[in-house]
């Protein structure tokens, strides 16, 4: 089972984030920020991360910068409101895999995961 470490700094959006992929992957932990998630991803090691873009401290850009750099082969999704395309297109410069557009349904998480996972 892949393993799964959600950012967002919302803990609504988080928790919406892991009932939609707790079926079917394990969610190994979850971080507010991106300075917390590159720690967290030190931590955990997971195999997917799912990722905020404007977040407090460090935003989703930076950290998915800093995690790529660290381990290109890690899978990075971003949930991101339909408002930050300019943000979004950073993100994909910065190694993103996926986005999902918020407010988002659990399938199409689930369907943006099994895309590039």
């Amino acid at each position: 089972m892949q393993r799964v470490l959600i950012v967002d700094d919302s803990g609504f959006q988080r928790t919406l984030v892991r009932d939609a992929v707790s079926e079917e992957y394990e969610v190994v932990g979850e971080a507010e920020n991106g300075a917390e998630a590159v720690d967290k991803f030190e931590q955990l090691s997971p195999d997917v991360v799912t990722m905020d873009i404007m977040m407090p401290a460090t935003n989703g850009v930076e950290a998915t910068e800093e995690i790529k750099s660290r381990s290109p082969d890690t899978t990075i999704v971003m949930i991101t409101s339909v408002e930050q395309r300019e943000m979004m297109k950073k993100a994909v410069a910065a190694g993103a895999d996926a986005y999902v557009t918020k407010p988002f349904d659990g399938d199409e998480v689930l369907e943006e995961l099994a895309g590039v996972v």
